[in-house]
């Protein structure tokens, strides 16, 4: 087995290690006693919204009987991402959304917490290689490169290494794990328990990670960088785990300088950067309604910024996250503000953020004239994120389709470079880890014909 990579360690002092769990994890007695309640339904509405298609009564009737091991192998048989997703995943819109119980007017099953308690418990005990040793299957000499480190990648390297391909992820940041380690709300997973899942992943064996690398294109690579045709040459498949870009700006008179940030920088130093403070911060501007915009707005009102604002340029019924989100922050005083427009940030002397001019919209354009000045210290953009797919192009074949997203098959998730696949936030355009899995998933499987010819 080739030797475990060394994770870079998160240093201790970061923000994110003051917030407490949302959900904690159940003991054996809770969840049993939640198990129980499951009707395991036939033809079930749970697996239905599950996009990966865990059979859900199954693994829920396996912790009701003590079989708790069984269960993990159910969830991560269909995810293998399954302690994560367990945590992160929007239960409350697809599988627990589609409990019976919900139509009954009764507390749908936690699945979420259920799942966590299955994976959490079962990995605790001796990591996925223990469970998967009897399934590993012996080298095939193949060689598979994934770019990027995400959650699209790490799911792809996990079933290739178990069918015995040797996989080299490479990750031009520091630390491994994407959006699950640097990109999820604290309150949800932080990101030394999303580094325990890669670790139990590379348990699997033959799993390599090169981190501080880029993919470029050209004929030529220097230090900290590979080229696409080179990766064309030495491997025998690719997969493309590229994920989304920096934060979009939205182009506000002032707004270039210290104290506004990209909401996903802004959420990405609260998880890894022990420098980062709100030190003087009483007042808070969000910009944007999506799940990044209310996921920040909440860290920030956890964190005790005394006023936190929500700045949506449309109405409440057009904001994209959702609403049990913001539901959630506004119990913990985040404040929404719909139909609004951030025209200017106002700085002091010395470049210092101290209010933000709202104006009024309409059809999410400033009506002129209806300018008010609010105090803040900072403001965080969540306007969207720019593609970061320009390098896919660098494989011959590969292209992206008008909004800068990978095109694959989707049945297959092969592009149209024979020898290339994707998945994840590069093709979707931004949706769940639990996306990210199965993406994988497909590609993997189409992977696993052609590289047996």
């Amino acid at each position: 087995m080739r030797p475990l990579p060394v994770l870079p360690q998160l240093p201790d002092g970061r923000l994110e290690e003051g917030f407490a769990e949302s959900k904690p994890a159940y003991n054996e007695a809770e969840a049993v006693t939640e198990a129980n309640r499951c009707l395991y339904c036939v033809d079930a509405p749970c697996v239905k919204s599950c996009p990966t298609g865990i059979d859900i009564p199954e693994f829920i009737r396996k912790i009701a009987t003590g079989n708790v091991k069984g269960a993990a192998r159910t969830i991560l048989a269909e995810n293998i991402l399954g302690y994560s997703c367990a945590r992160v995943c929007p239960v409350e819109v697809l599988c627990a959304g589609g409990c019976v119980y919900n139509a009954w007017g009764r507390q749908p099953i936690a699945i979420g917490r259920l799942q966590r308690f299955a994976t959490e418990t079962t990995l605790a005990q001796g990591g996925m290689r223990a469970l998967y040793a009897s399934k590993i299957k012996p080298k095939t000499g193949k060689r598979v490169a994934l770019v990027g480190a995400g959650p699209a990648s790490l799911a792809a390297a996990a079933l290739l290494a178990m069918e015995g391909h040797e996989c080299v992820i490479f990750e031009r940041k520091q630390y491994a794990g994407g959006l699950n380690t640097l990109g999820i709300a604290p309150y949800k997973l932080k990101a030394n328990d999303a580094m325990k899942e890669i670790a139990w992943i590379f348990e699997l064996g033959a799993i390599e990670l090169r981190t501080g690398t880029s993919v470029v294109s050209g004929d030529i690579s220097i230090e900290g960088t590979v080229t696409a045709k080179s990766l064309l040459r030495d491997f025998d498949a690719v997969f493309l785990g590229l994920g989304l870009g920096p934060d979009s700006a939205l182009g506000a008179k002032n707004e270039a300088g210290p104290g506004v940030y990209g909401a996903v920088d802004l959420i990405e130093k609260i998880k890894s950067d022990p420098a980062m403070t709100l030190k003087g911060v009483t007042h808070a501007l969000v910009i944007g309604g999506g799940n990044t915009a209310i996921d920040i707005a909440h860290e920030l009102a956890l964190l005790n910024v005394g006023d936190v604002a929500m700045v949506y340029r449309r109405g409440r019924e057009d904001m994209s996250a959702y609403a049990h989100e913001i539901e959630y922050g506004m119990k913990h005083g985040v404040r929404v503000l719909t139909e609004r427009v951030l025209t200017e940030v106002v700085r002091d002397a010395s470049g210092n953020v101290t209010h933000g001019k709202l104006a009024r919209a309409q059809g999410g354009k400033p009506v002129p004239g209806t300018e008010e000045t609010v105090p803040c210290q900072l403001i965080a953009m969540a306007i969207g994120q720019s593609r970061a797919t320009e390098v896919a192009t660098a494989f011959d074949g590969v292209a992206l389709d008008s909004k800068g997203r990978v095109v694959v098959d989707p049945t297959t998730h092969r592009t149209g470079n024979a020898k290339v696949w994707s998945g994840g936030d590069c093709v979707n355009g931004g949706k769940e880890v639990v996306n990210a899995a199965q993406e994988a998933k497909l590609a993997v499987r189409d992977m696993l014909r052609a590289l047996a010819g």
